[in-house]
């Protein structure tokens, strides 16, 4: 029989998942399958969410893998921790170099925009420090997803396709490996095709077999090494040995009566709490719809031009965190919200492709997990012979030696990925999140003040349509965006501009426990080929 992936002509509905030991929710059935798996067999939220993210990295590989970053929150045993996975640029990767080779800013694709992954370390750290399974089993199920291949699903494979059109712009012998690994027909893989990699199974049994190791000291860092040698690129294996994930405090603001959490700088989880703490300081506005989405729309883009002046590393942001989150600072923000859109501009506080996944067991663990390659599938390159497909985190240095985040040697970059969690009066609520690069901080704002203020389940926050706000006054909306909202927040000076398709908003899923009975409920995106699965 013969149909369209791609076309669904009648609106599908999707019921809120329940679940009393368990539940996973990722953005791949086989994934989530995955995840389950681990539960079942003994493992804990934090087991199962380093199996599923490994799953991830072959099941998605157009948003994430072997050589992405990644970031975790982590509630266990009644406290939260935070991990920040993301690798620095090399040490010589200096302003002066990538001018040097003809660029005026950071490029997208290719070698140059290659930092340090961190997704193998994250993996290995997490399992030592909190996990139950040996990490060799974590990872069994990639492995056996690489070797024996599994069925592409329709939205992977819409964004297989662009990317394989992206790099077939470049006539550049090192993005030859990705075309020899994923496009080795000739053509992106169709939904229903079976696809595999023994080059990923390969490494990730090599990861597996050294808790992270092989890829950063061993025979995997010899491979990148020599690539990056022979196509003058930057990275080195020196730069991957010195490399170790950073066990970091979350940030937080309050919002009606939660506490939402982030990782701090240099992730971008602060322009949420910035747009949330704005709102908080405006109070609700009753039963006005436009007002209440012209008010979103308004403090996340003042946020936003915030985060992207000011965020960096931590330690070499001017202001500091404290200072943009501080109530005197985020009222004054809110003050410059009226009725009209404004063109937004940062403010001054020192004066005045992407995957996420959500874990939690019977014990009231939860884990809120998120894992990237930046772009689809990165900068393009892929070290032959290994499915190591390398993240395109450094494109967005700026070569502005006088920008916040400026590139030097050794500096972690801004980073857009952010995994989200809420807690209440000291007890976790549960792990949220929203991935797709510049829409993640703009998709968690939204789900919150859904859940929070417009009272919606997880399924049916996910479900709401969505806006992204991208430059100016310029917001724009999914197809299915009531025209009756588009037409009212115009009229407010908002230039809304409806688009055809729904990838660009984000992918997100949602995971809450009940305090009094333990028992679970989540959510998984409509806009992706996710799944939730409750035990």
């Amino acid at each position: 029989m013969q149909h369209d992936a791609l076309y669904y002509p009648s609106p599908s509905r999707r019921m809120a998942a329940f679940g009393t030991r368990g539940m996973v929710a990722t953005s791949q059935p086989v994934a989530a399958q995955v995840g389950m798996q681990i539960l079942q067999q003994g493992g804990n939220a934090v087991d199962a969410a380093i199996a599923s993210a490994a799953a991830l990295s072959v099941v998605e590989p157009t948003s994430n893998g072997i050589g992405s970053d990644a970031f975790a929150i982590v509630w266990i045993d009644g406290k939260l921790h935070g991990l920040n996975a993301s690798g620095p640029a090399p040490q010589a990767a200096t302003i002066e170099a990538v001018k040097a080779r003809g660029h005026a800013s950071m490029p997208l694709h290719g070698l140059l925009p290659v930092t340090v992954p961190g997704a193998p370390a994250a993996w290995a750290a997490l399992s030592e420090r909190f996990g139950k399974l040996p990490f060799a089993d974590l990872l069994a199920p990639a492995v056996a997803l690489a070797e024996q291949g599994y069925a592409v699903t329709p939205v992977a494979h819409q964004m297989w396709n662009e990317a394989f059109h992206t790099y077939s712009a470049y006539d550049d012998a090192a993005f030859k490996p990705w075309f020899d690994t994923f496009a080795a027909e000739g053509r992106a893989p169709k939904p229903g095709e079976r696809w595999s990699s023994t080059g990923h199974a390969s490494s990730l049994r090599a990861i597996a077999e050294t808790k992270g190791r092989a890829f950063y000291e061993g025979e995997l860092a010899d491979k990148i090494d020599a690539f990056f040698r022979e196509h003058g690129g930057l990275l080195r294996k020196a730069d991957l040995a010195t490399f170790q994930p950073e066990w970091v405090e979350p940030i937080s603001t309050r919002y009606h009566g939660h506490d939402i959490w982030e990782i701090p700088p240099n992730g971008s989880g602060m322009i949420a709490l910035q747009a949330l703490g704005m709102l908080e300081q405006m109070g609700a506005v009753g039963r006005d719809p436009v007002e209440t989405l012209h008010r979103r729309i308004e403090a996340t883009k003042l946020a936003y031009v915030d985060g992207l002046n000011y965020i960096t590393e931590r330690d070499a942001m001017k202001p500091s965190v404290e200072q943009m989150l501080a109530g005197d600072y985020l009222a004054q923000r809110a003050g410059l919200i009226g009725e009209k859109a404004v063109d937004p501009v940062h403010g001054n506080p020192i004066m005045g492709g992407t995957v996420y996944l959500a874990t939690a067991d019977g014990e009231g663990n939860m884990v809120s997990f998120i894992q990237s390659n930046f772009h689809g599938f990165g900068s393009g390159i892929v070290i032959p012979g290994t499915g190591i497909s390398l993240q395109n985190r450094g494109a967005s240095f700026s070569l502005d030696a006088d920008h916040a985040n400026a590139l030097a040697p050794g500096k972690r970059t801004y980073h857009t990925i952010i995994p989200g969690f809420i807690t209440r009066d000291g007890q976790a609520v549960g792990p949220f999140g929203v991935m797709g690069g510049y829409m993640q901080p703009q998709g968690h704002v939204q789900v919150i003040t859904a859940m929070l203020e417009d009272r919606l389940n997880p399924q049916a926050a996910l479900d709401m349509p969505r806006w992204k706000w991208t430059k100016g006054k310029t917001v724009e909306v999914e197809p299915h965006f009531p025209d009756h909202l588009a037409q009212a927040l115009a009229r407010r000076g908002h230039h809304i501009v409806k688009l055809a398709d729904t990838i660009s908003f984000g992918r997100g899923q949602i995971i809450l426990r009940d305090p009094a009975s333990g028992v679970l409920c989540g959510g998984t995106e409509p806009r992706t080929d996710g799944a939730v699965l409750p035990w």
